[in-house]
């Protein structure tokens, strides 16, 4: 690509890694995806868990850069960086769920991967790099050679080479590498490593922009489906042929080879319990390394299948003649989706009722009661003579729990543990004794609140112009 100024202004306006890199929370977005999928190798994460993740994320920086530095809930975050105009994050809803999901995209790892090569090296390896360049041109220049001289020369060159190194190890000369050729190799390795995952994801990507763009052309098409499904499957042909694709198959099939498996896992346990490398501290990740370009196949293999998916539906004619009525229905629903995805109306564009038919099973129905008849004694009542002070039926408070469990998180939130007499000092009682014994039910009905019975605490408040007090044991809120 040429690097001019329409193309970089392009690039700027349009492209989400570089709509990432000017955010005004650019900090926390890449910091946080970074966190929670790059560095585990999570592929995908469900709203809920990543929702916890971000709020625990947001509370403290809350807590370093005051209340007002980010606002905004943690849905509303996600949403921002999964809507169209950002794309930083994929919003999907995967089979056989009801939740949604979020996925990073490639334009998203690609900028995380450029931030994370700014940093000072405080080793750059060359000779690694210069040997791997040298190998591949030797297996383009051997792979390529059609003389069959030629080859058998290459061939007895590289068979007199390994003569002479089998006859120097036996006369006890056995050349090693030294601990920065070790380092060196090892912390290449681990760059080819990680870049290989970030390179799944943007196969993956493929695979999906492939499967979008057939069941748009399924959704529009207006002629013959002979035509249609020519058409598709060449489309289909053509990848699976290209040179992504045959690189991915034979990526594929090496990986899934057992032997390769245990002589991988062999390797990486050797190369691991080297000390120069255990000087490096690498990330314990990488011995199972291939076990993550596995699952990160297996994602790019499931796209693939969906796709298949939907073409095997379409070619069935018997379900196509029986659900001719219903696929009309939902192509005139896709084509005026497709329609307005480039510019949304504003407000609300559909409303639905529900999202799920609700089901009313009949043994949930409570069997007939009849009710009770109520029968009333004819006895004359008589008026009493107790001198009794009915003000107190009216003297009556309400004590809001509510209200005292919000005076306690107030106080945790500046300190780790706050006990019930430094709460009452701060905000004393106001209905005496009943308001006393709400905080002890709070602290009972918690699980992050301890009673210390070593200890007794001296509370004191004034009901009707009386002062009255209570010794009991400390209680002990503490943060979550």
């Amino acid at each position: 690509m040429k690097l001019d100024y329409p193309t970089l202004d392009a690039l700027r306006r349009q492209h989400p890694a570089w709509r990432l890199l000017v955010a005004d929370h650019a900090p926390l977005i890449a910091s946080f995806l970074q966190r929670t999928f790059v560095e585990p190798n999570v592929r995908i994460m469900a709203q809920s868990a990543l929702v916890e993740a971000l709020e625990d994320t947001l509370f403290g920086l809350r807590e370093q850069l005051g209340e007002q530095a980010y606002p905004k809930g943690a849905s509303e975050y996600l949403n921002d960086w999964a809507a169209p105009e950002r794309g930083w994050l994929r919003k999907f809803y995967p089979p056989g769920s009801d939740e949604v999901h979020f996925d990073l995209t490639p334009a998203t790892e690609r900028a995380l991967s450029w931030l994370s090569g700014l940093t000072d090296r405080a080793f750059v390896g060359t000779e690694s790099r210069l040997l791997t360049l040298f190998d591949l041109l030797q297996q383009m220049r051997q792979g390529s050679e059609t003389d069959p001289q030629l080859r058998v020369a290459e061939l007895h060159k590289r068979r007199d080479a390994i003569d002479l190194e089998i006859a120097r190890v036996l006369a006890g000369d056995m050349p090693l590498l030294d601990d920065t050729a070790l380092r060196e190799r090892f912390m290449h390795f681990s760059a080819l490593a990680r870049e290989l995952l970030t390179d799944f994801r943007e196969v993956e990507h493929n695979f999906r922009s492939l499967d979008r763009s057939v069941r748009e052309r399924i959704a529009l098409w207006q002629g013959a489906k002979g035509a249609l499904l020519q058409s598709i499957l060449g489309e289909r042909d053509a990848i699976a042929e290209s040179d992504q694709g045959k690189s991915f198959r034979a990526f594929w099939d090496f990986l899934m080879s057992q032997q390769r498996q245990e002589e991988l896992t062999a390797l990486l346990e050797a190369v691991m319990a080297l000390p120069p490398v255990a000087e490096l501290h690498p990330d314990p990740r990488l011995r199972r390394v291939h076990y993550d370009w596995l699952d990160a196949g297996e994602h790019a293999q499931a796209t693939v299948a969906l796709l298949s998916q939907q073409l095997r539906r379409f070619l069935d004619d018997q379900a196509w003649l029986e659900n001719r009525r219903i696929m009309d229905l939902v192509r005139s629903i896709e084509a005026r989706a497709l329609a307005v995805r480039g510019a949304p109306p504003a407000g609300d564009f559909m409303a639905m009722d529900d999202l799920s038919p609700s089901v009313s099973l009949p043994m949930e129905r409570p069997l007939y009661n009849p009710p009770a008849k109520l029968v009333l004694d004819k006895i004359t009542l008589l008026a009493g003579e107790g001198d009794l002070d009915t003000a107190a039926l009216f003297d009556q408070v309400r004590v809001d729990k509510a209200l005292l469990a919000g005076q306690v998180r107030q106080m945790l939130q500046e300190r780790a543990q706050v006990s019930l007499s430094e709460v009452l000092a701060e905000h004393p009682l106001k209905h005496g004794l009943g308001e006393l014994v709400a905080y002890l039910q709070l602290a009972s009905e918690s699980a992050h609140a301890v009673v210390d019975d070593s200890v007794l605490d001296f509370v004191q408040w004034t009901n009707s112009q009386t002062t009255r007090q209570a010794h009991l044991p400390r209680v002990i809120f503490v943060r979550e």
